[in-house]
Order: C-alpha cells, then sequence, then structure tokens
C-alpha cells in the first residue's frame, strides 16, 4: 500500500514538471532559441509559448531593446605620433536572436573589438589637431564601419559617440600654454583696437575744433576788416565833405612829429625831407590871412593873443626851416631848438580866421 501511493505521487509529480517544461512565458522585448534535439528549431516570441518536453531546449533569453555600452579608453596613435586615449560609448540593438546567437559566440566582445580596430584606423589618419575638433566626422565613420560588419551578426548599430579624447600630459600644457597665448593675443589686439579708435575720434574731435575755430577766426577777422573798412570809409567821405585846405594836413602832419621826440628810447630821429615843406605850410597858414567864415565871426576878443601866439610860432617855424636847410637830416633829442620849435607848433592850435585878419573898418 505504501509503495503504490509511492508510486502515485511520483507519478503525479512528473507528470506536473513535464506540463510545465511544455509552457514558456516569454516577456516583452524579449526572445529566445529553440533546439530541438540540439538543432536549432525555432524563435519564441513574446507571450505563451508551447514546448515539446524533454525535447525542446530554450536557450537564455535575448534583450531585443536598444543597448549601451561604453568601453574602457583605448590608445591610439595619431599621425603625428601622439598616443591619445580614446573613450567610446556605443548604442546598438539585436535586430536577428538567430543571428546573435550562432553568428558570434559573444557580439559584445566582438563590437568592442571591431570598435578599437575601426577606431585606430580611422584616427591614424589624423594629427592631434583635427582629432580634437573632428569627432562628428569619427563618429560618422566608426557608424559605417560597424554597421556594414555587424549586420550579419544580426545587429543595428544606431549611433558611436567619443566621450572623451585624453592627450598626453605633456601636450595638455602645451595646448594650455597655446591657449593663454592665443587669449593674450585677442586681448592685446583688442586693447590696440580701443586705443586706436580713440586716437581716430580724439583726431577728429581735434580737427573739427580747428576748422571750427579757424571759421571763428576768419569770420571775426572779417567782420574787423569790414568795420576798419566802414570806419576808414566814414573818414575819408567826413574829409572830403568838410574839404581840408593842405594848411591843415601839414599842421596835422607836423604835430605828430613832437611825439615820435618824446619818447623815452627816441635817442636818434631823423628829420625828414617833407619836413620842411610841411613847415612852409604852416608858416603860410599862420601869416596869410584867411577868407571870412561865419563860424569865425563871433571870436572877436582873442584877436591880439591869437596874432602874438601865430607870430611866434611862425618864428620858430621859420628858424626851423632854415636850420633844416642849412644842415640837412640829424639826429634830434629832447631839449634843441628843431624839438622845442616843433613842440610849439605841436602845442600851437589853429585860431579862427576873424582872429588872424586885420580888422575891418565897417567892422570896428
Amino acid at each position: 500500500m505504501d509503495a503504490a501511493l509511492i508510486a502515485g505521487i511520483l507519478i503525479a509529480l512528473l507528470a506536473v514538471f513535464t506540463v510545465l517544461r511544455s509552457i514558456r512565458i516569454v516577456p516583452q522585448a524579449r526572445a529566445g532559441n529553440v533546439e530541438r534535439l540540439g538543432r536549432y528549431s525555432r524563435t519564441l516570441g513574446p507571450g505563451l509559448n508551447f514546448l515539446i518536453p524533454w525535447v525542446d531546449r530554450v536557450k537564455p533569453l535575448i534583450d531585443l531593446r536598444e543597448q549601451v555600452v561604453s568601453f574602457k579608453p583605448q590608445p591610439v596613435i595619431t599621425e603625428d605620433n601622439l598616443v591619445v586615449d580614446i573613450d567610446t560609448v556605443l548604442y546598438f540593438q539585436v535586430t536577428d536572436p538567430r543571428a546573435a546567437a550562432y553568428e558570434i559566440a559573444n557580439f559584445i566582445q566582438g563590437v568592442e573589438q571591431l570598435t578599437v580596430t575601426t577606431l585606430r584606423n580611422v584616427v591614424g589618419g589624423m594629427d592631434l589637431e583635427k582629432t580634437l575638433t573632428s569627432r562628428d566626422t569619427i563618429n560618422s565613420q566608426l557608424r559605417g564601419v560597424l554597421d556594414e560588419a555587424t549586420g550579419k551578426w544580426g545587429i543595428r548599430v544606431n549611433r558611436v559617440e567619443i566621450k572623451a579624447i585624453d592627450p598626453p600630459k605633456s601636450i595638455k600644457e602645451a595646448m594650455e600654454k597655446q591657449m593663454r597665448a592665443e587669449r593674450d593675443k585677442r586681448a592685446a589686439i583688442l586693447t590696440a583696437e580701443g586705443f586706436r579708435q580713440s586716437q581716430i575720434l580724439t583726431a577728429e574731435g581735434e580737427k573739427q575744433s580747428a576748422i571750427l575755430r579757424a571759421e571763428g577766426d576768419r569770420t571775426a577777422a572779417i567782420l574787423k576788416a569790414e568795420g576798419q573798412s566802414q570806419a576808414i570809409d566814414e573818414v575819408f567821405q567826413a574829409v572830403h565833405r568838410n574839404d581840408p585846405d593842405p594848411q591843415l594836413l601839414a599842421y596835422q602832419y607836423l604835430q605828430v612829429l613832437p611825439q615820435l621826440a618824446q619818447g623815452s628810447g627816441n635817442t636818434f630821429w631823423v628829420i625828414p625831407s617833407e619836413v620842411t615843406s610841411a613847415l612852409q605850410g604852416v608858416s603860410r597858414a599862420f601869416t596869410e590871412s584867411l577868407p571870412r567864415s561865419p563860424a569865425t565871426r563871433e571870436v572877436t576878443e582873442t584877436k591880439s593873443s591869437a596874432k602874438e601866439e601865430a607870430a611866434i610860432a611862425a618864428k620858430a617855424a621859420e628858424d626851423a626851416i632854415a636850420d633844416a636847410e642849412e644842415t640837412g637830416p640829424r639826429s634830434l633829442g629832447p631839449g634843441t631848438a628843431a624839438t622845442d620849435a616843433l613842440s610849439g607848433l605841436g602845442n600851437a592850435r589853429p585860431q579862427p580866421a576873424e582872429a588872424l585878419r586885420e580888422p575891418r573898418p565897417d567892422e570896428s
């Protein structure tokens, strides 16, 4: 009885175990290869799958999602014989579980080695500077080579990214010095440009200032010249309206001569030749009778004094003329006879014509 019970229990357990082996549930985005009697039979998809117990065997499931694999830095020699360490990241996806399981033993290792060899071929044809600045070119070349090589493995390489490029320490220091020199150069250029612009603006300002100042000076000179021209014209018109005679002009000429001799530094003075004719004109102006003028009719009380002053001035003028004719041009100083005569003539004012002429019988 006990042996029959034990046999029944064993048969039941065997049946349950057989049923469990005939059923296989595959998760989503997974795939399993089935081998029947050691030979590939089919690939199980996600969901419930039935197998033949003790005949079919399911190999480890393969992940069909996109996977990311980061490879350790690999030393690569550039075209200019510099060793750099390049760290890459690979994005791939299994598209054929059968090929991924039976075409290559370990597709992860195969992709890594293929990436390293391809990377060395690509970077070996570039110098360091081009390698550092051509990451997109390297990525596209790596992706093309890997996608073509891994296609028969049932793998599609989506992206290949270079995560880091580490040159040697000495190269880093040299690059830092070069970068610092470039920045100093740009700073010096910007400073020079700023100073140049400042100098240009300053020169432009000075130019405009000089132009405006010159225009102001020109306008002032023009206005001053116009004023002097108007003043001269007014004097000229006034002189011609009053019609002065030669005796008045000669008297004005001689009136200026004593002022030239009165200066403290005038120790030598040359008498011009025209002074004799001027003295003669003044002498005639004081000695000859002037025509009667309405402006001089009212002056009658200064006749005697005017006559005396005119006589004295005429006498001094005649002496000065005689002295000038005998000696010619010579030096005059303060205190000489000629200087005193000229000073007397300068101080003597022309008297009205009424005071210089003889009184008429009808006026007495």
